[in-house]
């Protein structure tokens, strides 16, 4: 289920849903009807449907809450692991660059945890943990940027092709007429 706020529902809030299926197994047992247990509890006639089949099949098991769909798979102490881990460089991890992509995290998690993430469920680990995302700059280590200045002050202007005007029939696109 989504929720129009973007997240899903807290603690609290998952303990009070729960307070309301069990006031509902309290009402299956009386006998009462999904329309009238609906009404009674401000829910949807489908939500009972659903409860009281859970009921049926599980008991009261079947209509307590599972806990939250979201939940962390590393704990506190894997995820400063993690952070030491991606702290001292791929380099140090086998890789031949000192770039760290998703896909390479993705691979360090299940090497050191033994936990398989998603590349999309890596990045909201790493963005939920304060990592953000960076563009490594692409200059070569030999630049100067003085004498970059200097040759597009001094030597472009030289290089570049003057423009030609824009005069009518100076398309190269339209053919002179033959007549």
């Amino acid at each position: 289920m989504r929720y129009a706020q973007g997240g899903g529902l807290t603690d609290a809030e998952r303990a009070a849903r729960e307070r309301i299926r069990l006031q509902a197994v309290e009402r299956f047992k009386g006998g009462e009807k999904n329309r009238e247990i609906a009404v009674a509890l401000r829910v949807s006639e489908r939500s009972v449907e659903r409860w009281r089949r859970a009921w049926r099949e599980c008991g009261e098991i079947g209509v307590q809450s599972r806990g939250s769909p979201g939940r962390p798979r590393l704990g506190p102490a894997q995820i400063s692991t993690l952070e030491r881990e991606l702290e001292r460089g791929p380099l140090a991890h086998g890789w031949a660059d000192q770039r760290w992509t998703l896909a390479r995290i993705k691979t360090l998690i299940g090497r050191l945890f033994h936990v398989s993430y998603t590349v999309e469920g890596t990045w909201r680990l790493l963005k939920r943990h304060g990592w953000s995302w960076q563009q490594p700059a692409r200059r070569a280590i030999e630049r100067d940027d003085d004498a970059v200045e200097v040759w597009k002050k001094e030597t472009w202007p030289r290089v570049r092709a003057p423009r030609r005007s824009a005069v009518p029939g100076s398309s190269s696109r339209t053919r002179p007429d033959s007549r």
